[in-house]
């Protein structure tokens, strides 16, 4: 999760480069990201390799440490795999490049699931070898999108090989992707703590059951939201880049309006299914009813999930990462949790963090964000080069 928050930092620059005719940056976005991610996954290393003592020192049984820590050896090569990933996707959606990777995953994908049978199961190599898999899997979708990048035609303009540049500016660089990275790990972790909190409850293999169901059919849910994420993340940084702001306005207020329609439409579903939706996952009736229950503010989630991701999207699309991880702790850690009741006090952070995006977006100067000198200055400033900033 670290990780990928780090790499939304590339599709801000790549995405705001592009639409403003810089191409040659982008492939320069991508070598600076990755070789910032790389140095992060090297700090990762280290906490997987001890994760058993941490495990043991936070209290877990011996068995439960010593199996979970084969399991995290096994992705150490993932580690350095997500590092090169993320910036590769970013590099090419900030082009609307989509396809070539979805094939790639897809066809991973397939190679992925027989091996894991062939390893697991014949061979014998249980979770290591499970995690083993997984980390080539990632490395091969690297490496394919790689070889997609410098061999087509259509990265031409905007891969032009390796460049010294992606050791400079790394400072400056960083705090934009540290921005990104609190912003994301900040809003999640948040989901896990929940989780934790409800393992405290009086019947906590109940709430815990009813609760996994409902998070995970929110989790599917969701996933209509990110796609539109992505879509107006470029969207805005292209057209600020290249100078568009009625554009740019213009394309927050549709995807806006097709993520709460479907999300709307998607939610009403749910209500009409609510005695039913349980048996998808498990036939005990206890659950069945506590899931019914949880429905309603399930479906009062998913609602919210189809605004307050594009907004996340639009605020990267516009470089304020900065500003929403600040909302992010202010809405969830200072307002959600200390309500009280798990998904209400979830509902309420996103709620009030949905308002503060939504206001602050719909106050946005899109032609002061998107004016050419203001556009030119910024992406300057992670080319490394050296301009008089005036202050707003």
């Amino acid at each position: 999760m670290v990780l990928l928050g780090m790499g939304s930092a590339v599709e801000t620059l790549c995405g705001q480069a592009y639409g403003a005719g810089k191409y040659e940056m982008l492939g320069v976005y991508l070598q600076r990201s990755t070789v910032l991610l790389s140095l992060t996954g090297v700090l990762l290393t280290f906490i997987y390799v001890f994760s058993k003592p941490i495990l043991l020192f936070l209290g877990e049984s011996p068995e439960i440490a010593s199996a979970a820590s084969l399991y995290v050896y096994g992705l150490i090569p993932q580690i350095f795999a997500y590092a090169m990933n993320f910036p590769i996707r970013k590099f090419l959606l900030s082009q609307s490049i989509v396809a070539p990777s979805a094939y790639i995953s897809a066809a991973t994908l397939c190679f992925h699931l027989l091996l894991s049978w062939l390893v697991v199961f014949k061979l014998g190599m249980g979770l290591l070898g499970a995690t083993l898999v997984l980390s080539l899997s990632w490395w091969i979708i690297v490496v394919a999108q790689f070889v997609y990048i410098v061999t087509s035609e259509r990265c031409r303009e905007t891969w032009r090989g390796f460049s010294v540049q992606a050791f400079s500016g790394l400072p400056s660089f960083f705090k934009l992707s540290a921005a990104s990275a609190v912003m994301l790990c900040l809003e999640m972790s948040y989901f896990q703590i929940l989780v934790l909190i409800a393992g405290l409850l009086e019947n906590p293999e109940l709430a815990l059951d009813s609760l996994s169901i409902c998070m995970t059919i929110s989790g599917w849910m969701f996933m209509v939201s990110v796609g539109f994420n992505a879509a107006i993340s470029v969207r805005v940084s292209n057209e600020l880049g290249a100078g568009n702001p009625k554009s740019a306005a213009f394309s927050v207020i549709i995807v806006n309006i097709y993520s709460l329609s479907i999300c709307v439409i998607l939610a009403i579903v749910i209500l009409a299914c609510r005695d039913v939706l349980s048996y998808a996952f498990t036939e005990g009736e206890n659950v069945s009813a506590a899931v019914s229950d949880l429905c309603p503010l399930l479906a009062v989630t998913i609602v919210l999930n189809g605004i307050q991701p594009v907004l996340s999207g639009v605020a990267v699309g516009c470089g304020w990462q900065t500003f929403v991880a600040k909302v992010n702790i202010g809405c969830y850690y200072i307002i959600g949790i200390p309500l009280g009741g798990i998904w209400t006090g979830m509902i309420c952070g996103t709620l009030i963090q949905t308002v503060i995006l939504g206001w602050v977006t719909f106050r946005t100067h899109w032609v002061k964000e998107a004016r050419v000198e203001e556009a030119s200055n910024r992406l300057d400033k992670w080319s490394n080069k050296k301009v008089e900033v005036i202050p707003e």
